[in-house]
């Protein structure tokens, strides 16, 4: 006996942003980016905000984008690429914080951040666990980095202390980096599936035409 196959859906399971590997860093980002601010940003400034609101709103339009994919298509490509945008915005902040101060910007190859990533911090705790943890590296190790932006190869010396600001500002673009990359391929996921199923309209097309069908093919009542 042949198993029927199951009726397409004309609103399919949707929603399930929590377990989107993009939702959960740009909550940590904007979990990261608020302790940020209110230690490092004067809260009357507008940067304060709009950083704050930059964060929120990566988290916020993945969010949505999930929750109208059941409707619409268009709209979570275009909340989730809207996501993309406010990261990117939140990443020249970051950019533009460490050029201010003097700091450098460390390459991904960066031993601090490469021992950032193996740590896969998913909490605000976590992230400062590894700040305590590289500031007491730099009292007595010695690291040597990679490229900064001068193209100069700088070495910490025992006892430099870094300073708290630089190593989230790194790490916060280090997560950043990544959550740009997969919000690209989420994005690209997104337009491949709407080109080969089409969105809710032709959605509702298929189903109305496989109703008709059906109903033509059942024997009237005598």
């Amino acid at each position: 006996m042949r198993n029927t196959p199951e009726p397409e859906k004309l609103i399919p399971l949707h929603g399930g942003y929590r377990r989107l590997k993009t939702f959960q860093i740009a909550q940590l980002i904007y979990d990261v980016s608020v302790r940020f601010c209110d230690r490092y940003i004067d809260k009357r400034s507008r940067t304060h905000d709009q950083m704050v609101q930059a964060a929120r709103s990566g988290v916020q339009n993945i969010a949505e984008g999930s929750k109208a994919s059941g409707t619409s298509k268009k709209m979570e490509m275009k909340l989730t690429n809207v996501a993309r945008a406010s990261l990117e915005e939140l990443r020249l902040d970051y950019e533009d914080f460490l050029r201010h101060r003097g700091f450098a910007q460390w390459p991904p190859e960066h031993p601090a951040l490469m021992r950032f990533k193996a740590k896969r911090c998913a909490t605000v705790e976590d992230v400062k666990e590894w700040v305590e943890d590289e500031r007491e590296r730099a009292k007595t190790d010695t690291d040597t980095h990679g490229p900064t932006q001068t193209s100069v190869s700088v070495r910490v010396s025992p006892c430099q202390s870094v300073p708290s600001s630089q190593l989230v500002a790194n790490a916060a673009l280090s997560l950043l980096n990544l959550c740009s990359y997969l919000l690209g391929r989420q994005v690209e996921s997104q337009a491949n599936s709407f080109v080969e199923e089409g969105g809710f309209t032709e959605r509702l097309h298929r189903i109305r035409s496989e109703s008709r069908r059906r109903g033509f093919g059942q024997n009237p009542s005598r």
